[in-house]
Formats: structure tokens, sequence, C-alpha cells
């Protein structure tokens, strides 16, 4: 085998390695993946005959193929079609030999590449979605590998930990391509009902109560709001959203307490498209269940007492605002540092200092006090407006921006959002945020710069391949067929054939053998070696006569220069095959480098 064909074969396994980096090794796939790398760089070290090493690219393109399967994101893109790029070049080279460079061998391969592209393009837009074949155990169980972020138990100070942690949570990016207003920055992921007089804990609810968001993705609202996530690994099966949307129903379900939940578990990284669709969301008007009232009784007596006080009060409307006016009249601080407080009577009656959970935590409890359903909800808030220089702006969310508020029962209303972090006084260095780029560090800062300029790059590519999902592809059928899908298959079939032919005739026009207008260039390389040697061409000389005459010059080269005589004569008359003409332009190349390496020696 080739040099260069072994060392494309090795990029190739290369490429294919870098990408298992980021596969989630509990799906069956991901396993298929690592299995194909190993056997076919097995076959790299054993492989003797041309069979052998030809399957060493195919199962690089087939190992491509099924990273492909299980990843869409931008770098594994790229790292999936360099390794095809690879694999295919590897077999191009196995197969010419010698005949061409390393670097003519890419270039054609990435020809077959552009020329499988509109084959490709038209499977994508219209051959019908089908529902994920591999699942995925749940992983929140024995053996789940620990991830930095949000968890299913919440205590008051367990979000303070994570308020110095600048480790990227989540990016989502809009289609109006503006930032929405402060009230609508908040992402809701876990909801805490289970309350133990300290500890909050997400309720497991039984399978068959996921519900579907209501309206379609066609609303012409929705185009004007849809969101596009990209989510870091997380402990928790729950995803961030704004409460509001219909996702892609084969990908997530809506719970009857508002979360998110992906279908297939997962430890990498998530990417999602949520469709606004301006109809009112089943879990906002879901009934309270006896959770949302539960206290343990003699846990906190003073907050007991003092919500009991407001059960006199006629309506939650009016006890909610006594809470709100009870907690603005005391001297309570907002503070990231609050330090260790058991109990919440700790925190209401002597601390009055905390965090988001301090206070969500505080004001829950109250209210459940007060005979008015409520649940805590951990999430994030805000984020960092990025404007990248490519792609569109998006919204940086890190684990510093995860944050915790309540959600109470209101008849008529339904569940709605209080967040009494904000009736605290915060100092100013913490009420002001973050902003983007506003790092001390010359260096952090640059490379912070770099990152949030990759990722508005990943987000526009996720948007591109997540926005054309089962219901964007539904309502391009739709307008180029209506309700004639029965010729459906007819064209897709009569499409890919005729690209296939297409393509198929570019590659052969392609591989043509090389035009007289070629020869004479090489022709002139060649006297360029031999001037540069002090052999000078003489009128009415033949190229034949040339060689002749240059070898009596230069006897070192002799042999090579009667190479390139017969070369140049079996090229310009003679009719050969394809086969042949390779083999006679890897003779020519290699007697030109030789006397090219001779005549600079003579210098």
């Amino acid at each position: 085998m080739s040099g260069s064909a072994r060392w494309l074969q090795i990029l190739g396994l290369g490429a294919l390695a870098a990408g298992l980096a980021g596969l989630d090794f509990s799906a069956p796939l991901s396993w298929l993946s690592a299995g194909l790398l190993v056997l076919a760089g097995l076959k790299l070290a054993e492989a003797r005959s041309l069979p052998e090493r030809r399957l060493v690219s195919l199962l690089t393109l087939i190992g491509g193929g099924v990273q492909g399967a299980q990843q869409g994101e931008l770098l594994p893109s790229l790292l999936q079609l360099l390794a095809t790029a690879l694999g295919l070049a590897g077999l191009l080279a196995l197969e010419v030999g010698s005949g061409l460079s390393w670097r003519a061998v890419l270039r054609r391969s990435l020809a077959v590449l552009l020329a499988a592209l509109p084959v490709a393009l038209v499977l994508f837009l219209l051959v019908p979605r089908i529902e994920p074949i591999w699942q995925t155990p749940n992983l929140r169980g024995a053996g789940a590998t620990a991830v930095t972020g949000l968890n299913s138990e919440l205590d008051p100070g367990s979000i303070s930990s994570l308020a110095d942690n600048t480790g990227p949570a989540a990016r989502v990016s809009f289609s109006s391509g503006t930032l929405p207003e402060p009230a609508e920055r908040y992402w809701r992921v876990i909801v805490h009902e289970q309350f133990d007089g300290q500890r909050w804990k997400q309720r497991e609810l039984p399978s068959n109560r996921l519900v579907t968001s209501t309206g379609t993705a066609s609303d012409p609202e929705s185009k004007a709001s849809s969101q596009v996530w990209l989510v870091e690994p997380s402990p928790v099966n729950a995803m961030p959203w704004d409460g509001s949307g219909r996702a892609n129903p084969n990908q997530l379900r809506v719970n009857r307490n508002g979360e998110l939940q992906p279908l297939q578990a997962s430890r990498e990284r998530q990417a999602y498209l949520v469709r606004a669709t301006g109809s009112p969301q089943p879990w906002q008007q879901r009934q309270p269940s006896p959770a949302d009232l539960e206290l343990p009784a003699g846990s906190n007596p003073q907050l007991e007492a003092l919500g009991a006080s407001w059960r006199d009060l006629a309506t939650p409307e009016q006890r909610l605002a006594a809470a709100k006016q009870w907690f603005t009249q005391q001297d309570f601080r907002y503070s990231r540092t609050p330090g260790t407080q058991r109990g919440l009577d700790v925190f209401l009656f002597e601390r009055r200092e905390g965090f988001c959970g301090h206070y969500a935590s505080a004001f829950t409890a109250l209210m459940r006090a007060a005979g008015v359903p409520a649940r805590v909800v951990s999430g994030y808030l805000g984020g960092t407006w990025v404007r990248p220089l490519s792609g569109a702006p998006y919204l940086d969310l890190r684990h510093s921006n995860a944050h915790a508020w309540s959600e109470v029962w209101l008849p008529g209303q339904g569940w709605q959002r209080i967040d009494p972090s904000a009736w605290a006084t915060a100092p100013a260095s913490q009420a002001e945020g973050s902003e983007a780029g506003g790092s001390t560090n010359p260096i952090g800062s640059w490379l912070q710069w770099l990152q949030w300029q990759w990722w508005g790059l990943d987000l526009a590519w996720s948007r591109w391949w997540l926005g054309f999902d089962q219901a964007g592809q539904e309502a391009l059928l739709q307008r180029l067929f209506g309700d004639q899908r029965q010729w459906l298959g007819a064209v897709v079939l009569g499409a890919v054939a005729g690209l296939l032919a297409l393509a198929l005739a570019w590659l052969q026009w392609l591989q043509q053998p090389a035009s007289r207008d070629q020869i004479s260039r090489e022709l002139q390389a060649v006297v360029k070696h031999l001037r540069r040697a002090g052999v000078e061409v003489e009128p009415g000389e033949s190229f034949e006569q040339l060689c002749n005459r240059a070898s009596r010059l230069l006897p070192a080269s002799a042999s090579n220069l009667q190479e390139l005589a017969r070369c140049h004569n079996l090229l310009r008359y003679a009719a050969l095959g394809k086969q042949e003409r390779l083999q006679q332009w890897a003779a020519w190349r290699t007697a030109l480098r030789t006397i090219n390496k001779a005549t600079k020696s003579t210098l």
C-alpha cells in the first residue's frame, strides 16, 4: 500500500476517534461506533492484500455514518465530514496506487462528496422521519455520572454553591433575533413539591401523566418566537425552557408539572427546538395535588404560625399580598454567601439574609401554611446576550445563572410565578449582573470572545439542522404535495435517480484523460529543470531528442530522462486506458522529482 493511502486511512481513523469523545456510551450505537473504530484499526495493522486495505476505508465510512446518526452538532459534524473525506481519499489512493499525489486524491474525494450532496439533501428533505430505534436507560439511577448543575433535591443554600460557577449550562437563540423582556427570562427546569422541613425534592410522576403541549407548530406566531436550545450535560432528567411552546414529541414531553423531559435520557449535550404556539399550556391549568399543601408539622413553628395567621384572609390573592407586604417591611438582604442556616425559622426571624433558595423555600412554605398551594421551581434566570460576528445573537446561560423561585395556585389563573428574591435588598454588585466581555484578564477575555464566536456558529448550525424537524418536514410536504402524498415515493425515487445520473456524469467528466494542454504544461516544467542544469532547448528539437541530448550532458539523470521520453510518447500518442494512463503519469512524476533533486544538487 502506498504511503499516502496509509496515512490518509490513519488520519481518517483519528477523526473518528476524536468524535468518540462526545458520544453517550449508555446507548448501543456508541459502542457500535467504538467497535468499528477498533476493528478498522486492527485491520489496518494487519492488512496485506488490497481487499483488506479497502476494508479499512469502508469501515471508516461506515463509522462516520454511525456517529452522524447520534450527533448533529457542528463540531461532531465537521469531524464526521473529515473522516468521510479521508475514508474516500484512502480508498481512491488504493485504487490509483501512486498515480496521483495526495493533494489530487483529496481533491477527487471532495468532488465525490460534492456529487453526493444533492442526493443527501433530497433524502433529508423528503424521506419521512421515523421515531428513534434505540432507547436509552434512565440515567438518574445507580451508576449515573455526577455532573455539575441543578439537582432534583434543593435545600435553601444549595444554589448558592453554583453562584461562582461560570461553567456553561445552556445556550438559546430566538428566531426573532431579539432579547426577551426581563420578565420572560425565567427558564424553568425542575419542580420541587415534596418538603421535609428543610429540603425540597422533585416528585416522581407516573409516565402516563405526561401531557403534550397544545397548538400546532405551523401557527403564525410560532415562527417569530421559536427557540433553539443547546444544553450541557446535567444530572437531572429535565431540560430548560420558558414553560410555553411545543417541542418535538418524538424527542421531548411536558409532564403535568411543566417539566420538559427527554424521552431518551442522555449524558451528552442535548439540542432541541421549541416552537411557540400561542395556546394555553395544560400544565399551567392543572389542579394542585395534596402534595402542594403538605408541610411537616413542627419543623418550623414560627413560620407555621405566621402563615396560619393569614388564613383568615378571604382569597389566595389577599394572602399573597400579605406575604409580600411582610417581606418588604422586614430588613431582608440578598447574599450569595449566607452561610449555613438550620431551618427556615432561622432565616426568617434571625438571620434574614440568604440567596434565592432561601427566599423561594421560605415563601413557598409560608403559602402552604396559609392554605395556598405552592411549590418551588429551580432553573435559570437571565443570561448574557451575545452578538457573534457570524450567526444569530444568542443567550449564554452559565451555572452561575441558576435560580429558584416559587409558583402558587390562584383560582381562575392557574399556576403563577412569584419570585420573592426580588423583595430583598441586594448589593449593587450583585444586582447589576454580568456583562459580555466583562473579564479583567485580557487573555481570559479574548478566549471568552473566541468561545462565544464558536458557540454562535454552533447554534446557527443547530438552528438549521433542528429547525427542520418532523413538524417542519410535514409543513414542507404539505406545501409541495398537499393531500396527494401517494406521489411522494415516486418523486423521491425520480429525484434521487436523476441526481445520481448527474453526479456520475460530472465525476466521469472530472476523470477524463489529461488533455494536450496538460501535457504541454508538464513539458514546460521539464524544460525549466533542464535549463537550471544548463541544458537549453534547440530550435526544431523534439522532446525525445532533447531528452537524448540531455542524457549525454547529465549522465546521472540519463535513465530518468529516457523514462520521461517514453512516458511522453505513450501519453501523447498511445490509446491508453484510464488505469494505464494513471500509471504513466505516476512514472512521469517520479522521474521528474528525481531529476529535480539531481539538478538542485549540481547548482
